[in-house]
């Protein structure tokens, strides 16, 4: 870690001594006025119109069918089916829309239809059970759902019932050609809430993370900002789900920026390489496993991966941990892309920060220095103070993509969000500054497992473990796992009275009940649990038993 910074490297960090905040270096963004009546899918289409690109290049590709949407096409099947969703169900500003799908070229031009008319888009991962589905519809209050033949099961009875995305009904509402049908203007305010995402919390409960049209608008100013200068529009291809915050963020700024986006339903390495070989793809939004996967694809292979991947130029890798080994053996195997990371939460819209130049490609281990229009604070743990370049703590940031809270949720908006001088969002991950104005994620503070960059819950884990008739006590971790990042670790204490059980006893009794990627992974069999006088689990105790040298 940088030693302390000295007054003279402060301004090349953006420190300031007197308020102890941190500035972004980049040049601030413009952003609308406020009070301007707005929504992002309006404020997005808006800047489309600037780039020299013509309405007859491509939006979308299907990686399956070679199936192609024009950004003309794309643009009146918004309006279309904006207008069938008002007059054949009466949608108006303020209803909430859940969303149940994976990802397809039919979820961009719902979302952007459903925020032009106020509604406010609330997706959800499709492989979640009926139980976390049931949590997430008690939170948001959705009037409509929107599934496929495959998670239709999943949703109950809503005022407006459930439509299908995968249907004959909703490819006609995207293209009717009834003159009678006209959209309802409404006017919807950047104050408007815009969605609802879902984030878990360390209490085992899921949070509905409130997002405004402004909230959206900011992000979508800065990545139009800070857009690379190209020849031609680029091709991207997505492996990251729609439902996520990082989904949703890269869906408006392709559109805004006009890239041809090539979407995967279902991702699948190879498959996945072909697409980038077919379509010419020049950016691809990976995970980190996606990551160590291609190295380890191309290792074991003499002649490379098999596909022509001359094409790529960008690699965006966010949502969990990447070690400088993995960004180092990816660069040698790729040495003509150029690696970009980033840190960012549901909670802020996204991203923090981010690697924008060529120089900050090259700064392995960091997640890029701050947005433009982000301020953020390194806070002591002990303290509570703000604190310098080079020093540990908790990271606060501030800004205009900062969310508005948790949805019926008081408390931990509460215990989130701090009012002084606006919103201060505390992140719960250890981070530093270096004297450059570069961040570098040490660690968490929350107790959130990262698997392929899902959030898992330990106590919500820990309370289905103790349900178990012959189990008495029980705590889960994280495991570190190269092509995962981390796994759920379950440490088990077996009733002495009931029947003994097994490790495969264990795993199936959790898989039964929670989506795929919470499933335990790993047991341990303990005589006791290590706890605090308050009861408080000592995860470092369990972790210095498995993992070497760890000082978590």
């Amino acid at each position: 870690m940088p030693k302390n910074s000295n007054s003279s490297s402060s301004a090349m960090s953006g420190f300031c001594s007197h308020t102890r905040i941190f500035q972004s270096l980049k040049p601030p963004t413009a952003l609308p006025p406020e009070t301007l009546p707005l929504t992002v899918a309006q404020y997005s289409l808006s800047l489309q119109l600037t780039l020299p690109w013509p309405d007859s290049s491509t939006a979308l590709i299907n990686s399956a069918t070679g199936h192609r949407i024009s950004y003309s096409d794309f643009t009146h099947r918004v309006t279309t089916l904006a207008a069938s969703l008002q007059t054949r169900f009466g949608l108006s500003k303020g209803d909430t829309a859940f969303v149940l799908s994976s990802n397809s070229t039919f979820i961009p031009i719902l979302y952007f239809s459903l925020l032009s008319i106020g509604v406010v888009i609330s997706p959800a991962n499709p492989i979640s059970t009926d139980t976390e589905i049931s949590r997430q519809i008690e939170l948001s209050k959705p009037v409509i759902a929107f599934a496929t033949s495959a998670t239709r099961h999943k949703l109950p009875k809503l005022r407006y019932g459930t439509v299908l995305i995968d249907s004959p009904e909703l490819e006609s509402m995207t293209n009717s050609s009834d003159c009678e049908l006209r959209r309802v203007e409404v006017e919807v305010n950047q104050s408007d809430l815009a969605a609802i995402l879902y984030s878990s919390g360390t209490t085992g409960q899921v949070k509905g993370v409130m997002l405004t049209h402004r909230n959206l608008i900011s992000m979508v100013a800065n990545n139009y900002a800070q857009k690379p200068e190209r020849s031609s529009p680029a091709v991207i291809l997505y492996t990251v789900p729609y439902f996520h915050v990082f989904g949703l963020t890269y869906c408006l700024k392709s559109v805004t920026t006009a890239e041809t986006v090539v979407v995967m339903e279902r991702f699948e390495l190879r498959k996945m390489l072909k697409a980038v070989e077919e379509f010419r793809v020049s950016d691809i939004a990976l995970a980190p496993p996606v990551i160590v996967g291609m190295v380890k694809e191309k290792a074991k292979k003499e002649d490379g991966l098999g596909f022509d991947l001359s094409s790529l130029r960008m690699i965006f890798c966010g949502g969990a941990p990447l070690g400088k080994e993995a960004i180092k053996a990816f660069s040698e195997k790729f040495p003509n892309t150029h690696f970009v990371q980033g840190y960012g939460l549901t909670e802020a819209t996204g991203a923090v920060s981010r690697t924008v130049t060529e120089q900050e490609f090259l700064r392995w281990g960091s997640t890029g220095r701050l947005l433009p229009n982000t301020e953020a604070k390194i806070i002591d743990l002990k303290t509570g103070n703000a604190l310098p370049p080079g020093k540990q703590g908790e990271l606060w940031v501030r800004g205009p993509t900062v969310m508005r809270g948790y949805v019926g949720d008081t408390k931990a908006t509460a215990e989130t969000l701090v009012k002084e001088g606006g919103w201060w969002l505390g992140t719960g991950d250890i981070c530093y500054f270096d004297e450059n104005g570069f961040l570098f994620v040490v660690d968490r503070l929350k107790e959130l497992i990262k698997y392929k960059g899902y959030q898992v819950v330990p106590a919500e884990l820990e309370q289905l473990l103790q349900s178990h008739p012959h189990i008495i006590d029980a705590a889960v971790i994280p495991y570190p796992d190269e092509e995962a990042g981390e796994v759920p670790m379950a440490f088990v204490v077996r009733n002495p009275k009931g029947n003994i059980i097994d490790e495969r006893q264990v795993i199936d009794f959790i898989a039964r009940q929670v989506a795929p990627y919470k499933k335990i992974r790993r047991v341990s069999f303990v005589s006791t649990i290590p706890r605090s006088a308050a009861g408080k689990i000592l995860r470092k105790e369990l972790k210095k038993m498995v993992i070497p040298n760890s000082k978590m």
